[in-house]
């Protein structure tokens, strides 16, 4: 390998223990902290809440087995974006990858440095402009509301790019630092709630006055539980986070599987055990009464104040800081490679295809991604952000799942290192219940629905400059040969 080549190519950096502690850091953010409330107002039972959390779990983990045998067959940078490419062509990778930059993984990025900013908030009460730029509307939007927690939420953005460009093993250590900092403090919130008289089985039991009388009807159930699902999924956004480092990861043919079945599996035992626990000690009209008569309040804020009196809020706080900071990092690490692929292709701006010359990163790719998400923390929209991320993503989520069965078919004697278990039904069912999503969100959610939609398809004029650009360029670089025949003979 030439020097010029060895600048472009990413280090293999990530053995399985990182492997596993990115899957991890890559989900556990916001959502863990935030989304249990939404659920209880759509299902007003906590059952039906741990419930939904179960399902997701169960389909993101059918999911994982999915993008495992894509993954072990084609572990390169990127992940989902060279997937797609060989299962459907250029323009559906290319609207995936550019998805992934206008929304679903810079949208994710801001939303959870946003709420890292709220946290800081306990702590350090942050400036705000006077009342009359606070309230000024740009295209419907509010850039300057809560300007201080703005502003940190891109210094944490800011900071985070500059030491994932410094190196992915500064990177990696900083979000096994956070993980473990992360799992600790979950621990220690799940024990406290088990271990004392504040909570019990009753409260567990309890439904919400909301609750429908005589039960739900079949359709309103389906219809909450979907929906309840999906804010769930919110809390699982990132699962698909290691596909986009394959060429990073020691033995990917091996690790990668390995990587993502344990670290999902770990996420949905902690996801089910916290929310239990947030349950068990706090009654659901409780919980959505304070919410409702302040919407910055976080669910697991009361849990930890109820149990520890008022220094709980700080100290649920600190853990908020924590996970969410860990949590973007490892969001800014893995999602930066998705536009380095899409740049080695010519689909994206030239420069995101270099890589450093001393750290070997993606670095135009991170500085790209890095002003984008800090102008999406100025939309001052976040919960229609995480919306749009799910929805937009579980359009390709889909279309890459199902990119299995159709891969069976067309390349049916390629060997594959890892295969999904229970084939063909668990790509199926995850299918059909993207289906679903797509459905009832379109009808619940019309306008959201439709703004992600065009979101993504913004991106077919870049894709045709682009790839007209490309063209060109290989038209250039093939007359000068023909040419040189012509002399020659």
């Amino acid at each position: 390998m030439s020097k010029d080549t060895s600048h472009n190519e990413l280090s293999r950096t990530f053995g399985l223990k990182m492997a596993i502690v990115i899957v991890i850091s890559a989900i556990i953010g916001s959502g863990v902290f935030k989304k249990v409330a939404p659920m209880a107002e759509l299902l007003h039972a906590p059952w039906l809440v741990i419930l939904a959390w179960l399902v997701a779990g169960i389909f993101i983990l059918f999911g994982v087995f999915c993008i495992a045998e894509l993954s072990a067959l084609f572990p390169h940078s990127g992940g989902p974006f060279n997937w797609l490419e060989k299962i459907y062509g250029k323009l559906i990778s290319f609207l995936y990858g550019w998805a992934c930059f206008t929304v679903v993984q810079t949208a994710a990025i801001s939303s959870i440095a946003f709420v890292f900013a709220g946290a800081l908030n306990t702590f350090i009460p942050l400036p705000r402009l006077p009342e009359q730029y606070e309230t000024l509307s740009v295209f419907g939007l509010y850039p300057f509301a809560n300007f201080g927690a703005k502003m940190v939420a891109c210094l944490s953005i800011i900071t985070l790019t500059l030491v994932n460009i410094k190196g992915t093993k500064k990177g990696g250590h900083l979000s096994l630092l956070f993980t473990f900092l992360i799992l600790i403090s979950i621990l220690i919130v799940i024990v406290g709630a088990f271990g004392s008289d504040t909570g019990s089985i009753a409260t567990f039991e309890n439904y919400a006055s909301g609750y429908p009388a005589g039960g739900f009807t079949f359709f309103a159930f389906i219809s909450a539980m979907v929906l309840a699902i999906r804010s769930a999924f919110w809390g699982y956004e990132g699962w698909l986070a290691l596909g986009f480092i394959g060429e990073e990861i020691q033995h990917p043919h091996k690790n990668l599987p390995r990587a993502l079945v344990i670290g999902i599996s770990i996420v949905i035992l902690v996801y089910l055990l916290i929310n239990t626990a947030y349950l068990y000690v706090l009654p659901v009209d409780e919980m959505l009464a304070d919410i409702r008569q302040d919407e910055n309040t976080i669910a697991a804020v009361l849990v930890v104040d109820k149990l520890l009196g008022t220094g709980g809020a700080y100290i649920i706080s600190a853990m908020i800081l924590v996970s969410t900071f860990g949590c973007t990092n490892a969001t800014i690490l893995v999602s930066s490679r998705i536009y380095y692929a899409m740049a080695k292709k010519g689909l994206f701006f030239k420069k995101a295809a270099q890589t450093h010359t001393v750290n070997r990163t993606p670095h135009y790719a991170l500085i790209y991604q890095c002003i984008w998400a800090c102008l999406l923390v100025f939309s001052g929209s976040f919960e229609t952000l995480t919306d749009l991320v799910i929805i937009s993503a579980f359009i390709f989520n889909g279309l890459i799942v199902f990119g299995v069965i159709r891969l069976r078919i067309k390349l049916k004697d390629t060997p594959r290192p890892y295969k999904v278990p229970l084939y063909p039904f668990v790509p199926v069912v995850f299918v059909l219940f993207c289906i679903v999503l797509m459905v009832i969100s379109f009808y619940e959610s019309p306008l959201k629905s439709f703004i992600g939609l065009c979101l993504i398809l913004s991106g077919l004029p870049f894709y045709y400059y682009w790839n007209k650009q490309q063209a060109s360029q290989t038209e250039k670089k093939t007359v000068p040969a023909s040419d040189a025949s012509a002399d020659e003979q």
